[in-house]
């Protein structure tokens, strides 16, 4: 017997996503009477997103899998405040049109993963600028600021734990529970929004919403966290030796998005399946099963499962191809990363660190010095190496089993 009687909760309780719920029956109850509209508030500080927002655009998926209506908000207004969550230091300010260009190269992410339009369960997505600019300081202090006590302002981990580092915290993010807050209200006035979604780091922000809601308002409303999403190994999802896993094609080749992929810990394979991806539950199961080099093939389904979905179909398999002409030695696919090399070469140290392979010259000494670094398949063990490339002509630069490279000479 399942645990909950809509498809929604049913739905996202068994693909792993709810770690925290406010009132699960009351929502539960009204997910099965009626659509209901429920949101996620991003950021807008960079042209894309990365695979850590991904688990919250896929809860917006879910949301209208199970019939319901994905409100997709963009903090064009909180991005001018920044969010303290998780931050050790203040975010640099961004003009208006940076933040107006960023939303823009976001969306597209979106619009392949939601369907937007008019319908009662079609996807929106809506800018917080287009109330809080319009908000006057007085006016927002003397219709919220009561609601809000520093007390528990101050108890709240985003902000206790900057003061905790002796990390400063301005006065510009110390408000930004209380704008995010104004959201959830604003959401439900407007748009009848009833649930709030995001990571368990947004539980307390999710709370103060709720709350401000039900005292100005009267309207109930709810809240669903996501557990903290760490892989096997302890690491924040989505960050790598390299940097972040962005979601834009811009931003990342998808050849080194479906790589991400393919490298999954055997660990994590069953989870990210079912996190990341459409597939059924019955064949998750049995993929999560596969042991030894057998779970190789699971992780290339993860890969083109997660890679069609963020950068569609043709990326995914032209992906697929390069990793396979790569692998069967001696390939050079045509969607590897490219390090154009000049006329007087490069040394060997110094092409690992420019490519990514490593996060510094000291690194790649220490890879190169183990035997990790291959040049056309042929162990490179001297950093100071000095390679050549005559131009027009190409060669192929690896690390370890993962890591390759095409060297293109100009």
């Amino acid at each position: 017997m399942s645990e909950y009687q809509s498809d929604l909760l049913n739905l996202l309780s068994g693909r792993g996503y709810i770690h925290q719920l406010t009132d699960a029956g009351a929502l539960d109850a009204l997910a099965v009477k009626q659509v209901v509209p429920g949101y996620i508030g991003f950021d807008a500080t960079a042209p894309s997103l990365h695979v850590g927002s991904l688990v919250q655009i896929m809860m917006l998926r879910r949301l209208q899998q199970a019939g319901h209506k994905p409100i997709a908000l963009m903090g064009g207004g909180t991005t001018k405040v920044g969010d303290p969550s998780g931050k050790d230091e203040s975010r640099q300010m961004l003009t208006s049109e940076t933040i107006d260009q960023n939303i823009a190269s976001i969306r597209t992410v979106f619009e392949r993963l939601l369907t937007f339009g008019d319908g009662p369960t079609d996807a929106i997505m809506v800018n917080n600028d287009d109330w809080l600019s319009q908000l006057g300081y007085i006016e927002l202090l003397r219709e919220v600021g009561p609601h809000f006590t520093i007390n528990r302002m101050l108890s709240f981990d985003s902000v206790r734990l900057r003061l905790d580092r002796e990390q400063p915290l301005t006065f510009l993010e110390f408000n930004y529970m209380i704008l995010q807050a104004y959201d959830f209200r604003e959401l439900a006035l407007h748009y009848g929004c009833r649930l709030q979604m995001g990571g368990s780091d947004q539980w307390g922000n999710i709370v103060n919403g709720i709350e401000l809601t039900r005292r100005m308002d009267g309207k109930e409303v709810y809240g669903l966290t996501t557990p903290l999403l760490t892989t096997a190994d302890g690491a924040k999802m989505g960050k790598t030796a390299a940097g972040a896993v962005w979601l834009n094609e811009a931003q990342l080749p998808a050849y080194d998005f479906w790589q991400y992929w393919r490298n999954t810990d055997d660990r994590d394979v069953g989870r990210f399946l079912r996190l990341f991806t459409d597939i059924p539950l019955d064949e998750i199961a049995r993929l999560e099963q596969l042991q030894g080099s057998e779970i190789n093939a699971a992780k290339t389904i993860l890969a083109n499962a997660v890679t069609a979905l963020v950068r569609g179909e043709d990326a995914a398999k032209a992906s697929e191809q390069t990793a396979a002409q790569t692998f069967s030695g001696g390939g050079l696919g045509a969607d590897l990363p490219v390090l154009e090399v000049p006329t007087e070469g490069i040394r060997l140290g110094a092409a690992c660190t420019a490519l990514g392979f490593t996060a510094s010259n000291g690194e790649a000494k220490r890879k190169i010095a183990e035997g990790a670094v291959k040049i056309d398949d042929v162990v490179a063990d001297d950093a100071g190496l000095l390679i050549e490339v005559p131009a027009g002509t190409e060669r192929k630069l690896s690390l370890g089993k993962k890591k390759h490279a095409i060297l293109r000479g100009i």
